[in-house]
Parts: C-alpha cells; structure tokens; sequence
C-alpha cells in the first residue's frame, strides 16, 4: 500500500476510537481498541515492539517499546496526556531513527477532536 492511503486508514482507525471513547482513558486502552479497528481493517502491524539501542556496534535491549509499528513503514506513538510537548515530539524522532522509519505518527487522545490530536513527523 503506498503511504498516504496506509496513513489515511489509520488515522480513520484512530478516530472511530476517539469517536467512541472520548478522551479521557488510558493510554493503553486507546492502544488496545486502535489494535483492534486495525485488525478489523485490515492493517499489518506489530504492537510494543521491541527497539534496541545500537552503541558503538552493539544492540542493547534497553526497555523501548514502540506503542504500534504499521506495515513497517509508520510509528504510531500514542499519549492521553492534556498537551503534547516537545520531548513526546523528540521520542518519536529517536523511534523513528532508531528503527530507521521515516514517517511517525504522534497520537494523543486526550483531545476534543481526534482531528487536533494528530501530528505527523517525517525524518
């Protein structure tokens, strides 16, 4: 699938959610329901998936997790937090370098409109 149509379908995913929850949860209940609306969909993806750390040639298994990995080509990292800061924006740019990914998608829940809650980040 090329990007944008890969992108679009999972921002639909993320807003049915939103649509049906409401801000205000959990992060890991968003987590869990977007999983299930990419399944129902369709969409390849693998959920708290491991990155290592490479340091000086050595891969370090140093705890990161990335929330959603779809197609292997976009990182969703989700947050249900009142404001998205800098260093949420900063995570997703080391996510996305460290898996070497090119698109990110930073997704935070606690917003009135889903449409407001989504920032794309290309590296």
């Amino acid at each position: 699938m090329k990007f944008d149509e890969v992108s679009n379908r999972v921002i639909g995913c993320a807003i049915e959610v939103h649509r049906n929850l409401g801000p205000g949860l959990l992060e890991s209940t968003y987590e869990q329901c977007l999983v299930h609306e990419l399944k129902i969909n369709d969409i390849p993806f693998k959920i708290q998936w491991p990155l290592p750390v490479e340091y000086k040639g050595i891969k370090l298994d140093c705890g990161y997790r990335i929330d959603i990995c779809v197609d292997d080509d976009i990182i969703l990292e989700l947050k249900s937090v009142d404001k998205i800061l800098p260093i949420h924006e900063a995570q997703l740019l080391t996510y996305m370098k460290l898996a070497q990914i090119k698109i990110g998608l930073l997704m935070n829940f606690n917003v009135k409109f889903m449409r407001n809650g989504i920032k794309r980040m290309v590296l």
